[in-house]
């Protein structure tokens, strides 16, 4: 009984969080309608793994198509719930996309666990949900203020949605509060693939780096921070990935306290949108062409982890630096320039 459904799994924390169970001896089906992904990554995830993934191509917003997945795999023993919309700026403009598909597919998901007796669930958390906390170190306890997005609330209200269904039903669940996710794969085979023009900081740096786009602009710089620009804790998405495997084992294997546990995933330091920036130029070895401009909507001044709880009781340790992590999302980028311009070659019949 070691089949886990891991939903969005063509996403990029989710692809990685595929690997790192197979890795770790768990058996994977994924459930992504490539809304906002692409199944060829499941290509890279085999390359790595030396198996092929399983990828249920529904909208968990209808929930029949949802059952049926279930229906096929009634053996399934935990659930980790990637999918949904995560573009913060989206939301603004878009909020009742956001709520609609964020919570409607949850929802769904929830109910065919409660039908399967499935009794593990870790939720894909943020942390947008402290809002523009008082102070920049949060705990799991940091008390939350208004979401600052509707993304944000979606994840506020999500994980309330876990809490009382667990509660009510006696399941278990953790609820992973990550930061800011970047970098790829070591091997360069999977890595972060936005559709259309990136709305996150290090595929705007690689992007532009590379020429897909003619510059990137920094989103406020009289923020008061030290440079004036927006403070994050980045977190390499393979340090992400396996927390997800280790807070499955925690809830396998009934070490949780509660029903529901929470879980900040973060390295601890907090870096300016401009140090990242600065961090890349070295990494790479050149400048990158940006811009400055106004405040975006949505964005908190400054937030990063206070991580021990995670370390304490999960066993979990961030083992990438920043300079891994810039180097890691650099190197991913050529990958794709070097694949693409291969696949162009070949089209026109040069190869």
């Amino acid at each position: 009984m070691n089949k886990i459904l891991v939903t969005g799994g063509c996403g990029y924390i989710g692809a990685h969080t595929l690997i790192d169970l197979m890795e770790n001896g768990f058996e994977v089906i994924s459930a992504d309608n490539n809304a906002r992904s692409k199944d060829s990554i499941l290509t890279g995830v085999e390359k790595i793994t030396g198996k092929k993934v399983k990828n249920y191509k529904v909208d968990l917003c209808n929930y029949d198509d949802t059952y049926a997945v279930f229906q096929e795999n009634p053996d399934i023993a935990g659930i980790i719930h990637f999918a949904a919309y995560k573009a913060v700026g989206e939301s603004v403009e878009n909020p009742l996309l956001y709520f609609e598909n964020n919570l409607n597919s949850l929802i769904n998901i929830l109910k065919c666990a409660e039908e399967f007796k499935v009794a593990h669930f870790v939720f894909s958390s943020s942390c947008t949900v402290y809002g523009n906390p008082d102070v920049a170190l949060v705990t799991e306890d940091t008390p939350q203020k208004a979401a600052a997005s509707p993304y944000g609330a979606t994840k506020q209200m999500g994980e309330q949605i876990v809490q009382e269904t667990v509660n009510s039903n006696g399941s278990n669940a953790v609820l992973l509060r990550y930061f800011n996710p970047v970098g790829a794969h070591p091997s360069a085979l999977i890595g972060e693939l936005p559709i259309g023009r990136p709305a996150n900081l290090v595929p705007a740096i690689t992007q532009t780096a590379i020429g897909k786009l003619p510059a990137m602009q920094v989103h406020g710089t009289d923020y008061p921070t030290k440079d004036g620009s927006c403070i994050r804790d980045y977190i390499h998405v393979c340090d992400i990935a396996h927390a997800h495997t280790l807070a499955l084992n925690f809830l396998i294997e009934g070490r949780n306290d509660s029903n529901c546990e929470i879980f900040n995933l973060g390295t601890g330091t907090g870096y300016t949108v401009l140090e990242v920036i600065e961090a890349f130029e070295k990494a790479a070895g050149e400048k990158l062409n940006y811009k400055t401009g106004p405040r975006r909507p949505g964005d908190v001044v400054a937030i990063y982890a206070n991580n021990e709880k995670a370390k304490q009781v999960l066993g979990w340790l961030p083992g990438f630096t920043l300079h891994d992590m810039i180097a890691s999302a650099w190197k991913w980028e050529q990958k794709l320039a070097e694949d693409e311009k291969i696949f162009s070659g070949k089209k026109a019949g040069l190869n």
